[in-house]
């Protein structure tokens, strides 16, 4: 008997059918991983397991150790043993993890909490776990990676059977997606039941025991990992074969648009300390240039510094068309025809309660309908424009940029930017999380872009995309150039040695 059985279920919302007769099922100890395109379901189906979408608000059954289930909360779906991690995490950072850990279930009596026996069952669970944190830490201090290792821990708290984990490596780094493994591993060896979404086909493949693919909101098929490959999943995902997934560039370069000189970027908290170091380069028109290197580079701290949107000191020299400039704030980089893309969308590239009409001509407003009144109809023209030239899939210009999904979403901020008529357009981590078959589009679009004139400068932390997409390459290291190659000369190993410090010759 299955752990879990979800049969036909089918979730509707004004003017979207969601989920179309999605069928799944999960035995105890199995890793199932759950894949497709943003939008095809995924988040979706989850949340109607977690509770998130209530009984009543769908169709279809959900059956648990053989009962079927009606959990009109997500305390019913926990009860049951579900317990789901999404992507942005839900811990109070104020709380201490052993707080976090027990937060509306603390051992208590007579309504007074039992703080030596909630710290020691809490530090008993993190044992378990072979994870070295204290649990009176505040969870503001941890990093990233030890904050979504006590969600686990809060999780497995509930007794959880079934674990459900939305990206959760999205934000880690390659040691602490080691351990999350090894948990997991550990998890799985004791019979906890695992769904994992991811984009990272290399850790589907890794990890999974099988592999289920939705497209459109309907289940496109189920089948042991051992069985597949990237290629036919990707086929899958996108309804269509995949072949070479970066274009073929072919750019012709000409004068110099942007030029940097001896950059500097100081760290905030602490401003005796560089973060970038005397860095200079510069891009031509219709060139791709692409930085690459280790998380702690300085790679994004670089381009906030000449965008102006760097919160600590900076000093250097920054030519626009070979025009000295000067940029203390994004609105003068804007002025001087520089566009950002941000690594966060979300924080820092939408408002994600405004619809993508409001979002898209936010940057280039007055080149839109000019300084003093707004015009609406000009503004809807420009907004259709973005969808229609970059794919967006929404009913309407009116529809809130929150209920997109993400691959749609970088698109709405993508066309942000070429609403201002950039002549430099920064791109930082373009295509992270969103999935392969947006991320193609994203890259035919970025090689469009270049055959049209307009200088790009990429930061990217997967190194095939900056190898596919480039057409001249910089790594830094510890905030130093430490390597410039060319799109003949780039190596994943020449691109490796400069990005752990071993070259510091320029080839």
């Amino acid at each position: 008997m299955s752990l879990l059985e979800m049969k036909q279920i089918t979730k509707e919302f004004p003017g979207v059918k969601a989920l179309d007769g999605v069928t799944f099922d999960l035995s105890a100890g199995e890793f199932h991983s759950l894949v497709g395109e943003n939008g095809a379901g995924k988040s979706t189906l989850m949340k109607t397991l977690s509770g998130v979408y209530p009984f009543g608000s769908y169709g279809g059954d959900i059956v648990v150790d053989g009962q079927v289930q009606q959990f009109k909360t997500v305390r019913d779906a926990e009860n049951a043993g579900i317990a789901i991690i999404f992507q942005e995490l839900s811990l109070v950072k104020e709380l201490t993890v052993g707080e976090n850990i027990f937060l509306g279930k603390e051992p208590a009596r007579f309504g007074i909490i039992n703080w030596a026996e909630l710290y020691q069952k809490a530090s008993k669970l993190l044992k378990d776990l072979h994870l070295a944190i204290d649990p009176r830490t505040p969870v503001g201090n941890l990093g990233i990676g030890q904050q979504q290792l006590v969600e686990i821990a809060k999780a497995l708290s509930q007794k959880a059977k079934i674990l459900v984990l939305d990206e959760p490596t999205a934000a880690l780094t390659e040691s602490e997606v080691e351990t999350l493994f090894k948990i997991l591993t550990d998890l799985k060896a004791r019979g906890v039941g695992m769904i994992y979404i991811s984009h990272k086909l290399d850790e589907v493949f890794a990890m999974s025991d099988r592999i289920t693919v939705l497209r459109d909101g309907k289940t496109v098929g189920t089948s042991n990992a051992s069985d597949l490959t990237k290629d036919k999943v990707i086929s899958l995902m996108v309804g269509r074969e995949v072949g070479d997934i970066f274009p073929k560039t072919a750019h012709e370069f000409g004068e110099t648009v942007l030029e940097i000189k001896d950059l500097n970027a100081y760290d905030f908290d602490n401003p005796n300390k560089k973060l970038v170091k005397d860095v200079s380069f510069s891009v031509k028109k219709g060139e791709v240039v692409g930085i690459a290197g280790l998380m702690g580079a300085g790679r994004s701290e670089l381009l906030m510094s000449i965008f102006g949107a760097w919160q600590g000191k900076s000093s250097g020299e920054v030519f626009v068309e070979g025009k000295k400039v000067e940029i203390s704030s994004p609105a003068d980089a804007i002025k001087n025809g520089i566009g950002f893309v941000t690594e966060d969308r979300k924080r820092f590239g939408l408002i994600l309660e405004q619809t993508i009409m409001d979002n898209s001509t936010l940057a280039g407003l007055t080149q839109i309908v000019g300084n003093f009144l707004t015009n609406r109809a000009k503004e809807t023209i420009a907004a259709k424009q973005v969808m229609s030239s970059l794919h967006v899939k929404a009913n309407s210009p009116l529809t809130v940029a929150g209920t997109l999904s993400g691959g749609n979403q970088q698109k709405v901020v993508l066309g942000k930017w070429l609403l201002t008529n950039p002549k430099v357009l920064f791109l930082d981590e373009p295509t992270r999380g969103i999935d392969v078959g947006a991320k193609q589009e994203i890259y035919a679009e970025i090689n469009k872009l270049a055959k049209t004139g307009l200088a790009i400068v990429m930061v990217s932390s997967e190194l095939p995309e900056v190898l596919g997409l480039s057409d001249r390459i910089l790594v830094l290291h510890e905030g130093k150039l430490t390597g410039e190659f060319t799109k003949t000369e780039a190596t994943p190993e020449k691109v490796m040695v400069a990005a752990t410090g071993e070259s510091k010759v320029l080839v």
